[in-house]
């Protein structure tokens, strides 16, 4: 009987001693932009040893001008990367097998912003107006608001800075709510100067963020998608828990990264990114892709000849709640 018993113990022993120097499984996460809170889960899951709990060892790539998370993937320089909805349902449509495995941006935070004195109220007073609009992504919404609207404007080609509207060379400009409209506050106006459309409120919410995979990955590894999806939703939610440790989190990898690093901009960031995330949680499930959203994206670009085909939303959605709650 003792050797039974010793027997079983020594197995014990062995076990834990495996299960203790089971390697961390390495990968690579490339962010579509610099260090910012708009990033601030996955720098605070790294920081805090939550992708080492789930056991993955984490590199993020930092992104920027210069890194396309799409072509990283594409090359395999990357495993996990975020990019907006509408990006990668033109990218899969062009060929590049990609999956979402977690929606995190649920809400859309584009917007139109036009100073109260400049008399736009309502969508239509921008007919014959000076619009200032992004490239790429960042124009199919606006351009859906015009179609909408019966909307003739004279569109602007913008930078990523809010000169040219305080300046006075657009009448309204194309911004993000948890970055340029601060910075347009920052620039000496009150909210009560400005008016606003959130492009979520004229029927043409956008998801953003999502965390995306080749298709093949997915399928190789869907336990290390899973975990890393876990670890990510679990290190948003310590961001928004502990919202002061998080903005010191990404001031310490903006400094590493040379880039301006302001507390006071990156603490209005996070709390805007709290309000997208989990906002609407009647609508909207934390990390979960909503098939509304899906396709109202699709029919968009769909009618606007970005796309050519149309994807069943089970293949291309594979997020925790289709494989995980049995």
């Amino acid at each position: 009987m003792k050797k039974v018993f010793f027997l079983i113990f020594f197995l014990l022993v062995l076990s834990s001693i495996y299960a203790a120097e089971k390697p961390f499984e390495k990968v690579t996460f490339v962010p579509q932009w610099v260090p910012q809170a708009q990033f601030a889960g996955y720098y605070v899951a790294l920081e805090k040893g939550i992708y080492k709990k789930y056991g993955i060892d984490v590199e993020i790539v930092q992104g920027g001008p210069r890194v396309s998370p799409i072509e990283y993937l594409k090359d395999k320089k990357t495993d996990f990367a975020t990019m907006w909805l509408a990006s990668a349902i033109q990218e899969r449509d062009r060929g590049v097998k990609l999956v979402n495995i977690a929606q995190i941006i649920q809400r859309s935070s584009l917007m139109f912003i036009a100073k109260r004195t400049s008399g736009i109220q309502v969508p239509a007073d921008m007919n014959g107006k000076k619009v200032g609009i992004w490239p790429d992504v960042f124009k199919i919404q606006p351009e859906a608001f015009f179609q909408k609207y019966g909307l003739k404007v004279k569109k602007i080609p913008q930078s990523f800075s809010i000169n040219l509207f305080l300046h006075g060379g657009v009448d309204v400009v194309l911004a993000m709510w948890y970055n340029e409209y601060h910075l347009i506050l920052n620039a000496g106006y009150d909210p009560e100067d400005l008016n606003t459309f959130f492009f979520y409120d004229y029927g043409l919410n956008f998801p953003e963020d999502g965390i995306y995979v080749l298709e093949e990955t997915f399928k190789a590894k869907p336990e290390l998608c899973k975990a890393f999806v876990k670890a990510s939703l679990e290190g948003w939610q310590y961001a928004f828990e502990n919202k002061k440790e998080a903005v010191e989190i990404i001031l310490k990898y903006q400094k590493k990264a040379n880039i301006p690093a302001n507390s006071v901009h990156q603490k209005w960031m996070l709390t805007v990114m709290e309000s997208i995330i989990n906002g609407n949680k009647k609508k909207h499930k934390y990390g979960v892709l909503n098939k509304e959203d899906y396709d109202r994206v699709i029919k968009i670009l769909k009618e606007e000849a970005l796309i050519k085909k149309v994807f069943e939303f089970k293949d291309f959605y594979k997020g925790l709640d289709t494989y995980v709650q049995k």
